[in-house]
């Protein structure tokens, strides 16, 4: 077996935890904290936003780091996405299949269903209005709670910072209710 196919393998569920303590005590060692939605306020900061508003006013240079993590993510993605995807799709249970097919939405084996994230649902009003407010909302809440999920969840927590904790609680609890009580309404 050839590296391309071991990595095309579905892989235990533990690789990725392993991978994240890793990378979580190198950030620590060099006393760097993790959080993808910083890099919008050094992208923000680096586009001259400090000149109008003094949240973006600080040492951008400081945050490059962050910034290459974040094209790695993105190049890591595509890479991941189209030559290491298997032909056969996901594989999720038949209950969620059907939980998602009772909202309206198909499943074909892909990560993103067709009916919200592909060019022709952006011709839907319904899906544009609640790709542009959902993003609205994440933007918002990340910003209010101090960092994203994985800045909280992953970081903030590996440095035992009680905020984070509180934070991820919310984010479980405005799951839950997302899923279980706005999202059947909004379907």
């Amino acid at each position: 077996m050839d590296m391309i196919e071991l990595i095309k393998q579905p892989w235990s569920w533990y690789f990725s935890g392993i991978m994240i303590v890793a990378i979580m005590l190198m950030l620590i060692f060099w006393g760097k904290s993790f959080g993808f939605s910083s890099n919008l306020r050094t992208i923000c900061s680096m586009a001259g936003a400090g000149k109008r508003t003094g949240f973006f006013n600080f040492d951008w240079k400081a945050q490059r780091w962050n910034l290459l993590f974040l094209i790695g993510a993105i190049i890591g993605g595509w890479i991941s996405s189209t030559l290491l995807s298997s032909p056969a799709g996901l594989d999720l249970s038949a209950a969620t299949v059907t939980d998602l097919n009772a909202l309206g939405i198909g499943f074909n084996g892909g990560i993103n269903p067709d009916e919200l994230f592909s060019l022709q649902a952006m011709g839907n009003p319904k899906v544009l209005f609640l790709l542009v407010i959902g993003g609205g909302l994440v933007g918002f809440g990340s910003r209010y709670a101090g960092g994203c999920t994985s800045g909280h969840a992953i970081s903030g927590l590996s440095n035992l910072q009680l905020p984070s904790l509180l934070a991820v609680v919310g984010f479980f609890i405005g799951g839950l209710v997302m899923t279980w009580l706005i999202m059947p309404f909004i379907f």
